[in-house]
This record gives C-alpha cells, structure tokens and sequence, in this order.
C-alpha cells in the first residue's frame, strides 16, 4: 500500500512465532516488512509433541523464515529497545518503522537454528500421551506441581485424561516437583521424597512472558503489573497509534491459544492496512475475546475437548486436532504446501 509518494510503508514485527510469522506474511506485498526473531526459523509449536515422537513429522512443522516471506527482510536477533520511530537489535540494527507489532509471546530458550532445532522439543500432557501410544512399553512418569493437570480446562476434563493417562500405564505425581539437575545415575528425587529412575527427562513448564525487553522502552508504561502488553480492542497498544500487541504476550482476557494468535494477527494486519490507507481512519476493525475452548491431543487419534463446562473425549474430538495437528492448514496459511515434495 503506497502512500502520496508512491512508497510502502516499513511494518516491522518483532517476533517470528504463530502470530508474528502470519501477519508478516499477510503484510508482505502491500508494506516493506522486517521481521526480527531471534531464530531462523518458524515452528508450529503445538506440533513440537509429535516431532519429538516421530522426527519426520518436524520436516513439515519446522521451516525457515525466509520460506514463507520471500519479499520481506529476516533479521535474526532478539530486539532490544523500541523508539517512538525505531526498532533496535541486540546485534545493533536500527530499523525505522511507520508500523511496528509486537509479538514476542514467551520468552524462547535454547535453539536459534533449524537444525538445532530439530534435535529439541518440549510440551507437557500431550508428550505423554503421544510417548505412551507410540512406545507403549515404556515407562513414562509425569511430575506436576499442581493439585491436578491441566488446570486451565477444568476438572471434568481433566479427570477424563488422568483416567485415559492411566489406563495406558503413564504414572501421575501431583503436588511435587523435580530437581532434573540434582539426578543421580538416572535417579531423580522429586520434592516429596519419591525416587524416580528415568533414561531421560523432559521439561515442559511454562515459558515466562517475552516482554522483559520492553521494560525500559517507551512502552514500558504499556505493560501490566504481570508483564503482558496492554491492548486496545482494535490491538493497537494503549495510548499508542501505529504499534499493535499480538499473541500470547498480550492482555485480552482469553486462553493463550495458537488459534487465537493467528486471529489477532488477521485482525491487526487489517487494521494496518486501513492505516496505510487513511491515517486517521477511526473505523477500524475490533477483536473480542474467544469463548473458552480447549482440544488437547492424546496421540494420534484421540483428543479430549473442553467448552464452558461441558468436556468429551476419544476420537471425535481427535478427530478435529489429533490426525495432523493442523500443521497442513497452518501451512497453508503461510503460502507454504501442506505436505513436502
């Protein structure tokens, strides 16, 4: 979209993941667009589980930025600071911005390459159930600290998967938790005293919010007392008229669900392009929390499904999620094919 001077406008996104990767890839004709992530590359992250089970699967959910955002610019980097007209890197790139987007959704730890990444993962119930399917003898131990898993879908649901977990012999710990780097010979020792003998381990607590940048920035005072970035219904940051929050590291009351980002961003990428338009354009398009709903796989055929109070499980549900993880869709939407040739 080329303003009176025949020039795009410069969009740069701060964040490669679900959200970020999408509306860069929207934006990508119509604006002059950076994207600065400190990987190379995109995963789809709820596919992480079954690439951890089946590594060929990862070939489809893990690809490089530039496959889906031929006419934008990458910068691998973690971003810095932000100015009222400026993104800055941590390797010193200074990129002006008419439109900025932040979707840096939690902080990432670990690989910054594809290949790299193809020898990690993480998830936490959905590993389990995709272990215990796919390599049925061997012995697989969860240990929460929570009073029950799965928290955020309610007990209904959850008592479903606890059942569906133990009747395919994965064992359960609540209330504890594990010291991984206390072990001992493969013995690791949980809070409560239980010993575990375990091959190997995986880690799959919740990430911290990736906002900790941003706390000595202009929009510092943008963020809430628990570090996610205050929108308004429009996406647009508070008190701000050309910088957007989307994905998980915003404040719309909802669950932090892949599905939800990539509506933000198809919500924030239009509003963009009205303002590319009309800068004063007061009609712009407005978000509205999602109602509660969660699939969670357990393994390839069967999910469990939780909406208000009302929660099923086996295949119907899996039937939705569990298959193909909606990594074929998710790849279309990024213009990418949905199978590899």
């Amino acid at each position: 979209m080329a303003d009176s001077g025949g020039e795009k406008k410069r969009v740069v996104v701060i964040g490669g993941g679900v959200a970020g990767s999408l509306i860069a890839r929207s934006l990508q004709d119509e604006a002059n667009v950076t994207l600065i992530d400190m990987k190379e590359y995109f995963e789809i992250p709820w596919a992480a589980l079954r690439s951890m089970c089946d590594p060929s699967f990862a070939k489809r959910a893990v690809f490089s930025h530039s496959e889906y955002l031929p006419h934008g610019n990458v910068i691998t980097s973690a971003a810095a600071n932000i100015t009222d007209t400026e993104v800055v890197t941590a390797k010193g790139d200074k990129v002006a911005y008419d439109f900025a987007v932040i979707a840096t959704g939690h902080s990432e730890t670990g690989a910054y390459t594809k290949d790299e990444k193809f020898s990690q993962n993480q998830t936490g119930v959905e590993l389990a159930a995709e272990i215990a399917v796919d390599y049925p003898d061997k012995k697989v131990t969860i240990v929460h600290r929570g009073s029950m898993l799965l928290e955020f879908i309610g007990e209904s649901a959850s008592n479903k998967v606890v059942h569906w977990l133990k009747s395919r012999k994965v064992e359960i710990i609540l209330g504890q938790s594990v010291d991984v780097n206390s072990a001992k010979d493969g013995v690791y020792k949980t809070s409560g005293g239980q010993t575990i003998d375990a091959e190997c381990h995986f880690i799959c607590i919740g990430k911290p919010i990736g906002s900790g940048w941003l706390k000595e920035t202009v929009l510092k005072g943008s963020l809430d007392i628990h570090g996610r970035l205050m929108v308004d219904s429009d996406l647009k940051v508070k008190g701000r008229s050309n910088v957007f929050g989307i994905g998980d590291i915003t404040d719309i009351p909802e669950l932090k669900l892949g599905y939800l980002a990539q509506r933000h961003a198809g919500i924030a990428a239009k509003n963009i392009r009205l303002l590319m338009k009309n800068a004063n354009d007061n009609n712009l398009n407005v978000y509205k929390p999602a109602l509660p709903l969660s699939l969670i796989a357990l393994g390839k055929k069967e999910a469990v499904a939780q909406f208000y109070c009302l929660s099923c499980i086996g295949r119907l549900p899996g039937m939705i999620k569990s298959g193909d993880l909606f990594v074929g869709r998710t790849r279309k939407q990024l213009g990418l094919l949905s199978e590899l040739q």
